[in-house]
């Protein structure tokens, strides 16, 4: 005889259906419930922000502040408590959003003004790619997803390189110009020449000789090709993945959560882990 559930159990299932099925009605009205959430919090802390209807309203957008933070705690809560391994949750890349998306209005208590960290928010607008369940746009986030962890290396030695080049760029500017032309130390030409790489631009630092001048004209060169070059990285590899991985033909439906995001040659459910049917 199998051991009847108890209510803790069934209750966790249950939440998890809604939580996590986005393949359900419940679950995807929640999910729609939880996106308008996110969009009228962001909304109402950039209304906090504008002076005008700060001073009239601010008690009463806090109010609506502090009522999606409880909604949002309540969540973060259950969507650990309800699935069997809560660590490799809180620890995900979401998991670690949806804790940024309630800790700063419980910093505030202590630290006035942290309040507005909760812009971060938005970032829970991602969910918005698994909700859809569109084929098309998953394969797509799936494929840039490993063609960026594929270019991380090459990516951060190129940086590695910039860094180098900012410090001996920024020492050479600062021996040419001098204090006179407002570079006063190494530090401060090291700005000038992030500033001028990344075609930024401010002016409030510029070379007044002419060799000076001429090195300046170099690095705003060699700023649009710094800016290429992580551009070109990524762009590469992306066409790689693309080749390997083929297409999404929607033929693999997972038996279980009825997903229909997977590779041609995928064995297992992205979703749930369940093993794919060889059609």
């Amino acid at each position: 005889m199998k051991n009847k559930k108890s209510q803790y159990e069934i209750f966790r299932e249950k939440v998890k259906i809604v939580l996590y099925g986005t393949n359900t009605i419940l679950g995807r009205m929640f999910d729609l419930v939880l996106l308008g959430l996110i969009l009228l919090s962001v909304l109402l802390i950039m209304l906090d922000t504008v002076q005008g209807v700060s001073s009239k309203y601010h008690e009463q957008l806090l109010v609506c502040e502090w009522i999606i933070t409880v909604f949002f705690t309540i969540e973060y809560i259950l969507r650990i408590i309800s699935i069997q391994k809560p660590v490799k949750y809180i620890f995900s890349f979401y998991g670690i959003i949806d804790l940024l998306a309630v800790l700063p209005m419980y910093l505030s208590i202590f630290f006035p003004g942290a309040s507005i960290l909760s812009i971060v928010r938005a970032l829970r607008f991602l969910r918005l790619f698994k909700i859809l369940h569109i084929p098309q746009i998953n394969h797509q986030s799936l494929q840039l997803k490993e063609a960026i962890e594929a270019s991380k290396e090459k990516i951060l030695v190129f940086i590695y390189f910039v860094l180098i080049s900012t410090v001996i760029i920024g020492t050479i500017m600062y021996l040419v110009e001098g204090r006179e032309s407002g570079f006063t130390s190494i530090p401060m030409g090291i700005y000038w020449t992030i500033v001028t790489l990344t075609t930024v631009g401010y002016g409030d630092i510029s070379p007044q000789t002419p060799l000076g001048q001429f090195i300046a004209a170099f690095v705003m060169i060699l700023g649009y090709g710094i800016i290429a070059v992580p551009t070109g990285i990524v762009t590469a590899e992306f066409a790689k993945s693309s080749l390997r991985n083929n297409s999404v033909s929607g033929k693999k439906t997972c038996r279980k959560c009825q997903s229909q995001v997977h590779f041609d040659n995928a064995k297992y459910c992205y979703e749930c882990g369940t093993e794919l049917p060889n059609n």
